[in-house]
C-alpha cells in the first residue's frame, strides 16, 4: 500500500508560544522586500525551521481577507523551503522566522510566492 504524504506545515514548525515570539522580536533580524516585512532567528536546540505569519488588522478589517493572506504565505513558504533546509542542513542550524504583510494591497498568490523565494534566499545568503 502506498503511504501518501500529507501536504501540511505541521505544528512543530509553527511558531507559537509567548517567550518564542517576543525571543524573536527582540534578538532577530528585520529586513523587507516589496510587499513584506520579516524577521529571523537562527537557533541551534530546535529540530524544525519553524515559522510565523502575521496580516495587521490595521491593514485588512476583514478577518476573511488576513486569513487569506496569511494561508497564500504559509502555502508560498511550504512549497519553497526546501532550498532553505538544503543550506542550512550543512552548518546544523534552524530558522525562527516571521512573515508580516505590509502593504493594503491583497496580493495573488503569484506575488506573494515571488516575494517568499527573495525571502528564503536572504535569509540562506545571511545565515
Amino acid at each position: 500500500v502506498e503511504q501518501q504524504t500529507r501536504n501540511t506545515l505541521p505544528k512543530k514548525e509553527r511558531l507559537c508560544g509567548k517567550t518564542s515570539i517576543s525571543m524573536l522580536l527582540a534578538k532577530g533580524k528585520f529586513s523587507n522586500v516589496p510587499g513584506m516585512r520579516f524577521i529571523f532567528r537562527k537557533e541551534t536546540g530546535n529540530e524544525a525551521d519553524r515559522i510565523m505569519v502575521s496580516v495587521p488588522k490595521k491593514l485588512f478589517k476583514r478577518a476573511v481577507k488576513r486569513n487569506l493572506l496569511k494561508r497564500r504565505t504559509r502555502e508560498a513558504y511550504r512549497l519553497n523551503r526546501e532550498e532553505l533546509r538544503a543550506r542550512l542542513n550543512e552548518a546544523g542550524a534552524h530558522i525562527q522566522m516571521a512573515f508580516i504583510y505590509s502593504t493594503k494591497e491583497c496580493h495573488s498568490y503569484k506575488t506573494i510566492d515571488h516575494a517568499v523565494q527573495r525571502i528564503l534566499q536572504q535569509i540562506s545568503e545571511r545565515v
